[in-house]
């Protein structure tokens, strides 16, 4: 079975992705056309959209799913006229909010995405870049400057853990390699001894780890199940004796490992 999908917003669409992705991962065997359209903000855009919607219909021969937070009203009933099964995450709760609070809703493009405090942009800037130069076991100066500072072998989601941490909750997150010769000290490195309250442990099976590592090199000694295997073994002694928590990020997106890091560590996302 195959059903057509859109995501569509007056804006940039990442909540109606998100709410729409998690509804659908619910459904393990229809295969789904996932189509994103953002920015349908005035009534040519909404009509070229039902158009759209139409051909997918003639297409599969059913109706389109469509994940919308359209914040305009006329645009909402636009679409709700057209051929497709539409989920209304406004229309679902809005409502329902205004006789809760006492008070109309704004009815504004943009507010989940927007800036909205241009001091806690910056600080997820600042954050994002605080990334991009701690990375990977460089600008060790600055990691008293880190809230939270990711170790592991190399390949187990250190970097794109930080750069989400950064980008997303406004978090500065530096990260470390643990190489050979790390592993086979007594104890931690001693570039990681004064911070040893902010380290945060990932880890993974070593059949993953051996996975990820053979599509970056291929038939190496790197990537080798058993090297795997002993880099392991040897990171997680460490993370126990040295009393680090640690997380196995095997089976974990991104947004996981993230959200997990942050429940383990007790750090605050900061709301934008």
């Amino acid at each position: 079975m195959k059903r057509t999908v859109f995501f569509v917003s007056d804006h940039t669409a990442i909540t109606a992705e998100t709410f729409g992705r998690s509804l659908l991962s619910q459904f393990e065997h229809i295969e789904f056309e996932r189509i994103t359209q953002p920015f349908v903000d005035c009534e040519a855009k909404a009509q070229d959209l039902c158009r759209r919607i139409t051909e997918a219909y003639a297409r599969d021969g059913q109706a389109p799913l469509v994940f919308s937070t359209l914040t305009d009203e006329r645009l909402r009933h636009i679409l709700k006229d057209s051929e497709a099964v539409v989920f209304d995450l406004f229309e679902a709760f809005l409502d329902r909010m205004e006789t809760t609070l006492g008070q109309p809703s704004a009815q504004a493009i943009g507010r989940a995405h927007g800036l909205g405090n241009a001091t806690l942009g910056r600080g997820r800037v600042e954050a994002l870049k605080f990334a991009i130069d701690c990375d990977d076991g460089v600008g060790l100066d600055a990691y008293d400057k880190a809230d939270i500072i990711l170790i592991g072998v190399s390949r187990s989601g250190k970097t794109p853990a930080c750069l989400f941490l950064a980008l997303h909750y406004g978090i500065k997150a530096a990260n470390y390699p643990l190489t050979d010769e790390d592993l086979k000290l007594s104890g931690l490195p001693a570039n990681l001894r004064l911070h040893r309250k902010r380290l945060f442990g990932l880890t993974m099976t070593p059949e993953r780890l051996h996975q990820l590592r053979e599509e970056r090199r291929p038939t190496s000694r790197y990537a080798s199940l058993d090297q795997c295997r002993n880099e392991i073994r040897a990171a997680e002694a460490l993370f126990r004796s040295a009393g680090i928590p640690y997380l196995d990020t095997s089976t974990m997106s991104v947004e996981e490992i993230a959200a997990n890091i942050l429940h383990h560590s007790g750090l605050k996302r900061v709301r934008w």
